[in-house]
């Protein structure tokens, strides 16, 4: 059997000016497992529109693709185009299983919730001829399931092939979380085995992990047995998890002690009575200072995520949280527009209140304003947002958020982790359009382990680029890595 499987671009992702490296990250995961159910003599192709050109004169017998709701109308174009040639094609993902009616108009089969129990059984039934239209997830676990198919990843193409999910969702149900209804109708939160996911990191190549899971701490029992299996084998590794995490004694020691070394977490917002009307109670009389300060003592880094729009926000908001995490020292920052994600509580409670303004779904980016807020207008929160952004990763903010920290080392990291990840985006655009992301992983690997490497002999970080050495790149490439390392101004001028 001749099996096709796609990840759709995000609208936001096919920028016609930079191609921001967050989409050339990861590889898809979830398709990569959904394949390992497939028979050894399948014919099986994954292909990831955010880093390649699909190729679209092909015939597969079966077509899957992942839905997420800003890759809704690409993804519908994709289905009619392989179903007008004779394929049959089945569609899943968080948008399929939020809008299922709309989704079953463009596909012949819809998967709704997690695939572990309904993929393999949609399977038998195809290979028998008798295919179903809708398979409904009912059975939650992750014992015995197969390892992802990595051998169908380009890893050349992502800067974090090394990505896993030990885990499928969240102990906690905010209002606002797009994949909450993913797991409606069984657990909304369960994990493999420490066992499991050990043996599925012994195989991967290289130090640099990363994990995908919503709160890859939110089984702490797991989380231990996993943070002391991952001790001594020297990987550095990056994650997901709460302010409530953060302040746990031991668990992030452990966290740190087997290679943490950066960590997204959920702040939201400065609000309380904002954090009680989205449920996010986890936050609730938690000390964000607090929590940082033990992020940073270890030496994690964080990438804090910050909402504008809930109904307590003023204009006043974006100015104030710009200002509270330069100051706080937290590293980088990802904004977003209060989105009512179809599916969600959210959306539910603003679609009674008559304050959702469109359902384009090419704009629920949580970079557009869709809703009428309380306090502003639509036009004011994009304004905002967008303001944050400018303010937060200014070289004079990075600058001062740097100088939060006492030693030099860490100030310098900071600065090259904050600054590449958002100053340099010329680069990572003749980065990614020459396919060579992947080359700069040791890169990666020495920012996260500490700067002193590149601080004593900048030159150092260029050679052990590896394949995307400045003899493999064009000139307009090289004259940017000589900029941004050997130039004196940009960071030996801050030592």
């Amino acid at each position: 059997m001749k099996v096709k499987m796609i990840l759709p671009a995000l609208t936001e992702a096919k920028s016609p000016h930079w191609r921001p490296i967050k989409y050339s990250l990861f590889p898809p995961l979830g398709l990569a497992t959904l394949a390992g159910y497939l028979d050894e003599d399948d014919e099986v192709e994954i292909q990831d529109e955010h880093v390649e050109t699909l190729n679209l004169d092909d015939e597969p017998e079966l077509v899957a693709i992942e839905v997420y709701v800003t890759s809704a109308r690409r993804a519908y174009e994709l289905a009619e185009h392989y179903r007008a040639k004779g394929a049959h094609v089945a569609l899943g993902g968080l948008h399929v299983t939020a809008l299922p009616q709309e989704a079953a108009h463009h596909a012949d089969t819809i998967f709704l919730g997690p695939g572990e129990d309904t993929w393999p059984a949609f399977l038998a039934d195809f290979r028998a001829g008798r295919p179903g239209k809708v398979y409904r997830s009912s059975v939650r676990t992750l014992e015995g399931i197969p390892r992802p198919r990595r051998d169908l990843i380009k890893r050349r193409l992502y800067l974090a092939p090394n990505s896993l999910v030990v885990s499928r969702g969240c102990p906690h149900h905010c209002d606002f979380c797009y994949k909450d209804a993913f797991f409606q109708g069984g657990r909304s939160f369960y994990t493999q085995t420490a066992d499991a996911a050990l043996a599925e990191i012994e195989q991967l190549p290289g130090r640099h992990l990363f994990f995908l899971d919503d709160n890859l701490f939110g089984d702490v029992r797991f989380a231990e047995a996993l943070f002391d299996g991952m001790r001594g084998m020297g990987r550095l590794w990056q994650a997901a998890g709460t302010v409530e995490a953060a302040l746990r004694p031991g668990l992030l020691e452990k966290a740190a002690a087997c290679g943490l070394r950066s960590l997204f977490v959920g702040f939201e917002t400065l609000d309380p009575l904002n954090l009680k009307a989205q449920h996010k109670v986890h936050n609730l009389d938690r000390d964000y200072a607090a929590a940082i300060r033990r992020l940073h003592d270890l030496g994690v880094m964080i990438n804090g995520s910050f909402v504008f729009g809930m109904d307590e926000d003023d204009e006043s908001v974006f100015d104030r949280t710009v200002e509270w995490a330069v100051g706080q020292g937290i590293e980088t920052a990802t904004f977003h527009v209060l989105t009512p994600y179809p599916g969600t509580a959210l959306y539910e409670r603003m679609a009674a209140q008559g304050r959702i303004t469109t359902h384009d779904w090419d704009l629920y980016d949580t970079r557009h304003a869709v809703f009428r807020p309380t306090r502003m207008t639509p036009e004011v929160l994009e304004a905002g947002y967008w303001r944050a952004y400018r303010e937060f990763y200014r070289w004079g903010a990075i600058l001062r958020a740097a100088w939060t920290k006492e030693r030099v080392a860490e100030r310098l990291r900071h600065l090259a982790y904050a600054g590449g990840w958002k100053k340099f985006e010329p680069l990572w655009d003749v980065v990614i359009r020459t396919q060579q992301v992947s080359g700069f992983q040791p890169l990666l690997e020495t920012v996260l382990k500490g700067w002193q490497e590149i601080s004593r002999e900048p030159s150092m970080a260029i050679q052990k680029i590896g394949r995307f050495g400045r003899q493999d790149v064009d000139g307009r490439a090289a004259s940017l890595l000589d900029r941004m390392f050997l130039d004196g101004g940009t960071w030996r001028g801050r030592q």
